[in-house]
Order: C-alpha cells, then sequence, then structure tokens
C-alpha cells in the first residue's frame, strides 16, 4: 500500500507543471534558466523567484546579475518580464542594496526594453526602454522598505503596456569594488492579481535648466505646472538630489493657498515620506516644487547631469486615483514662473535639522557638506531660530502675586501683552453641569471678580483687567486682529465679542444664555475660538457635549460647520472633545486640539478640507491645548492631561515640527508640577505661557541654549510605514550582506505567514524548577517517537527526491510551456534564478 502511494505521488509530481500551466496563465513563466557563476567571490546563485503564497498572491525578486562596475557613474540596467499576461497590481517594494555600493536604483516599467537578455549599459548609448520608461519606485541612501495604502496598487500587464520592469542602478564611485566583489543589487516585488479599487501612480517633478554658480550661498530651482487630469490623492514623497541639496519642498497651490505635500532634507535616507498633508489634486491646480542648492565649495559652475559631480533636482509624488479614470504616470518639467514663488512658504528656504548620525553623505561626493543651519538667507527680519533651543521655566517671573481663579484661556494682543481668563471664585466641580451639560449653579451668580486680566509679559505687572458680573465659567479666549476679545462660557452655552478698552461692550453675542442646542444658532458648552486675521472669520470649538468646528462671518453670520477628518477613508472617528483652537495664518488652517482623541487635527481654513492629523503615544492620549508659531517652517506647541482611563504619561508641554510632525522638544515646570494645563500661548520671542486650571497660575518658559535636552528623533524625522495591504504578509526578508569570498548568497524567498511572537522565557524561579524537570523528562521521552517516525519516511523522500531529478533533467532538455530561459550575455553571464 505504500509503494502505490509514493508512486502515485512520484506520477503526480510529473504532471505538476503542465496542469499548473493550464490552471494559470501565470506559470507560464514557470523557471529562469540557473547559471553557476566561475568565479567563487561573487554573488552567485542569486534567484530570480517567482513565488505564489496563494492563487492571488506572489512576489518577484529583482536583482542586478553580478557586476563589478570598472567606472565611477556607472549606470546598468537589466530586464525581467512582468510574469503574468493578464493585470497585475504591486502592493509592496522591498529594496535590497546599500548606500556603500548603489548611488541610486530605479524601477521603470515598459513594453519593449533596450535588451531582454543579461544586463547592459544604459548610461552611455542605451537607455533603459525602448518606448516610454515609467518609473514606478526609487531608491537611495539606504531608505526604509516603502508599502502602498490599503485597496492601492501599480497596476502592470494586461492593457498596461507593462510587459517588462527594467532595474536600472547608477554606481557613483568604482574605488568601492576595489576588492572585486560582485553586487546583486535589486528589490522584492510583492503582487496581486486581486483588482484594486485605486491605482498608484508617480508624478515627477524635475529641474533640468538649473544653474548652480560657484561659492554662491543659496540659489533656488522651481518647478510649477497647471495639473489638468482627474483627481489625485499624494500620500508619499520622495525628494532627490546630489551633494549641493540642502531641502526640497512640493506643495500644491489652490486659489493662491500653498498646501504643503512634503518637505524633506536629501541629506536624509531617501525614501518615500509619507505626505505631509491629506489633499486631492484637482484639475486647475498648480503643483509647485522647489529646490535649495549651495556653491560653497565648488569652484566651477554646477548643472543638471547625470554624474555625482552634476546635480539633480527630483520631488516625486506617489499618489492613487480611481481605477476607472487612473493616470499612472506623470511628469513636470516647466520653470515656475518668479511671481507665483514670490508667494512659496518660507519654509521652503529653512533646512531641515539633521544630526550628524543620521546625514548621509555619498562618499565620492567631494563637495564639503555645510552646516545645514547656516544655509537659509534671512527674507527682510527673518532669523534662523536656534536649532538647540530648550524651554525652561522662569520661577517668579511675576514681581505681583496674581489673584486668579481657575486659569482657563490665554490669549496675546497685539503689543504682545498677556491676556488671563480665569474663573475668580467659580469652581468647575463634580455637580457644575448635569448629564445633558445644563448649568446647574445658577443660583451663584456671574463671577463678581474681574475674569480678563491683562499683564505685562515680563514682570508680571497687570495692565488692565476687566469682565466682571458677565461669566459663569470661563473657557477659552482669544484676540482679533482689532484687539477684540472673543470668549466662550460653557455654563452661558455662548460667544461673545467684547472691546478690549476696559468697559465690557458686547459687541457680538452667538447662542442663547443657558439653553444648550446642537443647530445653527445653539452651542453646548463651546470651548475656544479662533479668527482669521484677514477675513475676520470666526470659528468656534463646540465642545463638550457636541463634536463640531462652526464657522462664522465676522458679522456672526452662520458660514458651515464640520466635524473630525481622517486620512483613512473607511475609518473616521468624531471628536471627542474639540478643546482648543490654534489658526495658522500662513498656512491658512485651523488646527483642533481633540482632547480625549489625545491627537490634533488640521483643517484648511476657507473650505474645512481635512488636512493632516498629529497623534503620539508621549500625549497619553490627552491634548488639552495648543498654540501655533510660524517660526521653522511652522511650530505647534501643545500641553497634554490625565485621560480618565487613568493611562500614565508625565503632564508636559511639547514643541511639535509641523512639517514632520516630530516632537522638537518636551517642557515642564521647575518649581511646581503641571496638574491641569488648560491652555498655552507662544509669543513672538519664542517665550511660551501656560495656565494650569489647577493650581490658579500662569507658568512662563523661555528658550534656553541646552541643547541636551532636546529631544529630537531622526534628526526630525520619523519613517512611517503605509499600512500593508492585508492579502500580503511580511516576509522573512534579511537585509543584504556584503558578500565575502566563501559565502554566495541565495535570495529566494517566500512569502508566508508572519511567525507567532517570540517571548523571551526568563530563568526559572527556585519553585519553578520541578515543573522544568518534568518537562525535560517528557522532551526525553519523545525522542524515540521522533527517530522512529524520522525512518519511516526516509523511503518516501528518496523516491520524492528521484521524481524532483527527473522533472528537473527534463526541463534542462526540452523547453516546454513550463519554461522561459534567459540566455547568459557577456563576459557576467546570465540572469540568475528560477521561478518556482
Amino acid at each position: 500500500m505504500g509503494v502505490l502511494g509514493c508512486g502515485v505521488l512520484v506520477f503526480a509530481l510529473f504532471f505538476q507543471c503542465h496542469s499548473r500551466s493550464v490552471q494559470n496563465p501565470m506559470f507560464r513563466f514557470k523557471r529562469f534558466q540557473e547559471n553557476a557563476w566561475s568565479d567563487p567571490n561573487d554573488c552567485s546563485r542569486t534567484r530570480q523567484p517567482f513565488v505564489l503564497s496563494n492563487s492571488l498572491n506572489f512576489s518577484l525578486d529583482i536583482r542586478i546579475p553580478g557586476v563589478i562596475p570598472t567606472e565611477s557613474d556607472s549606470y546598468y540596467c537589466m530586464a525581467v518580464p512582468v510574469p503574468t499576461s493578464r493585470e497585475a497590481y504591486i502592493v509592496d517594494f522591498v529594496p535590497h542594496a546599500s548606500m556603500d555600493t548603489a548611488h541610486h536604483m530605479i524601477l521603470y516599467g515598459c513594453k519593449t526594453p533596450y535588451a531582454t537578455q543579461g544586463y547592459w549599459d544604459c548610461g552611455k548609448e542605451l537607455g533603459t526602454c525602448r518606448d516610454q520608461a515609467k518609473i514606478m519606485y526609487a531608491w537611495a541612501r539606504n531608505a526604509p522598505p516603502t508599502k502602498l495604502p490599503k485597496d492601492v496598487g501599480f497596476k502592470v500587464g494586461g492593457d498596461t503596456r507593462i510587459n517588462y520592469f527594467v532595474l536600472q542602478i547608477h554606481y557613483g564611485d568604482a574605488k568601492n569594488f576595489r576588492d572585486h566583489h560582485r553586487d546583486c543589487s535589486g528589490l522584492t516585488l510583492r503582487m496581486t492579481s486581486k483588482p484594486q479599487p485605486f491605482i498608484a501612480g508617480i508624478y515627477l517633478m524635475m529641474s533640468v535648466d538649473t544653474v548652480i554658480p560657484p561659492g554662491k550661498k543659496v540659489t533656488n530651482a522651481d518647478i510649477a505646472c497647471t495639473y489638468t487630469s482627474s483627481p489625485m490623492h499624494p500620500f508619499a514623497f520622495r525628494t532627490h538630489t546630489h551633494s549641493l541639496g540642502k531641502v526640497v519642498s512640493g506643495y500644491r497651490v489652490r486659489n493662491g493657498q500653498w498646501t504643503q505635500i512634503g518637505r524633506q532634507s536629501p541629506l536624509l535616507p531617501q525614501a518615500f515620506y509619507s505626505a505631509t498633508n491629506t489633499i486631492d489634486v484637482i484639475n486647475g491646480d498648480i503643483l509647485a516644487a522647489r529646490c535649495v542648492f549651495t556653491g560653497e565649495g565648488r569652484t566651477t559652475i554646477t548643472q543638471i547631469g547625470g554624474t555625482s559631480n552634476d546635480e539633480m533636482c527630483n520631488f516625486y509624488i506617489m499618489y492613487y486615483m480611481d481605477n476607472n479614470r487612473a493616470v499612472p504616470y506623470m511628469n513636470c518639467r516647466d520653470e515656475g514662473s518668479s511671481e507665483l514663488f514670490q508667494n512659496i512658504p518660507s519654509e521652503a528656504n529653512i533646512p531641515i535639522p539633521v544630526s550628524p548620525d543620521h546625514m548621509m553623505s555619498m562618499k565620492h561626493e567631494s563637495a564639503p557638506h555645510k552646516d545645514a543651519v547656516e544655509l537659509q538667507e534671512p527674507k527682510r527680519d527673518e532669523e534662523v531660530p536656534d536649532q538647540g533651543a530648550h524651554l525652561v521655566e522662569v520661577s517668579d517671573w511675576s514681581e505681583a502675586e496674581l489673584q486668579l481663579g481657575q486659569v482657563s484661556g490665554l490669549a496675546l494682543n497685539s503689543n504682545g501683552d498677556l491676556i488671563i481668563f480665569h474663573r475668580g471664585d467659580h469652581k468647575w466641580g463634580f455637580n457644575t453641569f448635569n448629564f445633558n451639560g445644563i448649568y446647574q449653579q445658577r443660583d451663584l451668580g456671574p463671577i463678581q471678580q474681574s475674569t480678563i486680566v491683562v499683564v505685562d509679559p515680563v514682570k508680571g505687572k497687570v495692565l488692565k483687567a476687566s469682565g466682571r458680573n458677565m461669566f459663569y465659567m470661563p473657557h477659552g479666549i482669544t484676540t482679533d486682529k482689532d484687539d477684540n476679545y472673543w470668549v466662550t462660557d460653557v455654563a452661558l452655552h455662548q460667544v461673545f465679542k467684547l472691546g478690549s478698552d476696559g468697559k465690557d461692550r458686547q459687541l457680538l453675542v452667538l447662542g442663547e444664555a443657558f439653553e444648550p442646542g446642537s443647530d445653527k444658532k445653539h452651542f453646548c458648552q463651546p470651548t475656544d475660538v479662533a479668527v482669521d486675521p484677514v477675513t475676520g472669520n470666526v470659528f468656534v470649538s463646540d465642545g463638550y457635549c457636541n463634536s463640531r468646528i462652526l464657522k462664522f462671518s465676522p458679522e456672526g453670520k452662520y458660514i458651515s460647520h464640520w466635524g473630525a477628518g481622517s486620512s483613512d477613508r473607511k475609518r473616521r472617528v468624531s471628536f471627542s472633545i474639540p478643546h482648543s483652537l490654534a489658526f495658522l495664518p500662513d498656512k491658512r488652517e485651523l488646527c483642533v486640539a481633540d482632547r480625549d482623541n489625545g491627537r490634533i487635527q488640521c483643517f484648511m481654513a476657507d473650505t474645512g478640507e481635512f488636512v493632516k492629523e498629529i497623534k503620539k503615544d508621549q500625549f497619553g492620549g490627552e491634548v488639552f491645548a495648543i498654540a501655533y508659531s510660524p517660526a521653522q517652517g511652522g511650530l505647534i506647541y501643545a500641553v497634554n492631561g490625565v485621560p480618565q482611563d487613568g493611562q500614565v504619561e508625565p503632564l508636559q508641554g511639547f514643541v511639535i515640527s509641523y512639517s514632520t510632525k516630530e516632537i522638537l522638544d518636551t517642557f515642564s515646570p521647575d518649581t511646581q508640577e503641571f496638574k491641569v494645563p488648560h491652555d498655552i500661548v507662544v509669543t513672538a520671542d519664542g517665550s511660551v505661557f501656560v495656565g494650569d486650571a489647577a493650581t490658579d497660575s500662569v507658568m512662563k518658559f523661555v528658550q534656553s541654549a541646552k541643547a541636551e535636552h532636546r529631544s529630537v528623533k531622526k534628526g526630525g524625522i520619523e519613517v512611517q510605514e503605509i499600512e500593508e495591504t492585508e492579502t500580503f504578509v511580511q516576509a522573512n526578508l534579511k537585509p543584504l550582506p556584503k558578500f565575502p569570498a566563501q559565502h554566495p548568497v541565495a535570495t529566494v524567498q517566500k512569502i508566508q505567514e508572519p511567525p507567532q511572537k517570540q517571548h523571551q522565557q526568563p530563568l526559572a524561579a527556585p519553585e519553578e524548577k520541578e515543573t522544568t524537570k518534568t518537562v525535560a523528562n517528557q522532551s526525553a521521552q519523545g525522542v524515540s517517537t521522533a527517530i522512529i517516525t524520522t525512518l519511516l519516511l526516509i523511503p518516501l523522500v528518496v523516491v520524492i527526491a528521484i521524481g524532483a531529478f527527473i522533472r528537473w533533467k527534463r526541463g534542462r532538455m526540452y523547453s516546454d510551456d513550463c519554461q522561459v530561459k534567459l540566455e547568459p550575455s557577456g563576459s557576467a553571464g546570465g540572469i540568475l534564478g528560477k521561478i518556482r
């Protein structure tokens, strides 16, 4: 019976290839021809595996076949056929390269490459493709893997005119190959035949005419084109320059408003990073990019070119579009007009700080790297802030003790004076409001003390006070361009506009006193107000009961309202107490501290369109208040709080880069502790004030040069992986090692289920030793069973091996429909590998 079973198994092996080729046309590309290198010092037996994880998902490994560049700035290419004649989708790119060897790596898609066998020099006479070469992926400077969002993929095969992948690798310095090792850099593509709802594409913005004069401190390369296609959604970006590039930025310009897509230092790993803002690009928008160069250290002009002594200015936008209207490849090479770029945000010329540990200087590039902080040419009276500044408390900053109640709000007027909004002798306690948000202590009457106090921010001297017998439970306060006060009262459920002359004049009232509601004329415990300094439009966060932002005209006429935003198309989490607002005048955005969701969300002020979200573990689940400064391209200041679920994170303040969303600094008082830090403001000179509702105090923090306190992570950049498509699981991919003579590298890698997390076992405690012995005895008893099982399996394994050998032998002798051979070309051999 066992002999009969083995015979059936061997018979099945012989017919396996033919049956699969009938079931799935992708098996027409069953196997690449396998070759062995004669030189033992190369990366021999490198394979090009075509691996199926199930009926829909597969992977393709593309590697340059063991080259040894003899000249610096060599460009080598190789082509690999798309392993299916039907449509397929790339959902993941995994690079295998090192900047010690490869300057950069680009994957193109095309119908007809210059060659289909071996590899060729594609930097001189030959190019990459005979038809249009479409960029699909780019890598440089040890960039990490790039993953696409869920339901998004690059479409290949079928009628896409992408029948081949062409891998191009630029080798910068031939001296890296003085030991004559061979290079097998490349990448793995994770693919699926399951149609994706959204098609990914690349929009390349490239400068072609920029000239960088020698010795000139700053040269800008500007690119801009009017977008004329179907709506697209940028989700990642990549910057690329050579040694003279300092910062590269890309924007969408709509109705004169600039919205950042991405901004990065090209000295950092040149990966595809998540887009700064969640936006769309529609017909009529302008896409604009700027590269900032320095010519210091050069004695001759530098132009755009292909060598490492030349320069490049590239801004890649990775986007997705609806499947039925997708245009997967676009480019822009037009020089932007000076009139347009007069309005580019100042951040575009401010280098991103890069620590020496993260600076990726290419060894073959001869130009020295200047300190990035020195590059910026300040416009008008602008100065580059101290990159190492840390906020420290100024104890006893107020010469006179301020008589305050619960401090609920802070603001600044046009003179820079500090305005404090407090609750006098009223306290917000457990019984202050009922479940419906109705105020329960009206019998106390309004607060008799002056609730609005204006003080000198340097010495704390009281300049004037107002707001007596007006409020029951003050909350938020801000000022407009005319220094009028805009305040909220959560007990009255109202918003007030007051004159700042101390006469307590009510210039405008929104909402109905003591009447909570959720329509256009009512609020329910509104928390804060922000005013657009240009249009005068008023924004109200509403609030403890409602989860919305309302927009009014300067005269108080309702315009619109919106709820929380989300970058996930299928998962939107409503506001949970929108508690504080900050208007960003240079970006025309409104940011919201979504308190109990522990996040900051930003929106276009004119349209309410969601822009971005900042959420950090350090917030501890709560963000009470935020403020904004345009310094350093945009800084958001925030304070957290203690969440109701008891999650423990230290109460502290944060300084956050708007562009990178990274925490640049944290601060807390030295003389006391934050109890309930309720509001925060930042002055023009960088001083920060925090009002604490529990200690009835206002604390002041100023910048110090204590760089050691700074908490910049990854040079101000956190590499964020985009969520992986759920139909794929992470393969156990090992990094590409440097190839010693005795260690040829095999790169056959299967997509497999991720292993379960293995927890390291602690040392056994004394009371566990008996249990350990018992387990050991049980293991010993199982050895004999394992040996018997192994001996019984040996004949079956032998039969299978014989069948596999015969199958392999026939594959060598006959070229049937299961095999596609790629013959060797040149002295270096051919494309290695086997599709299995």
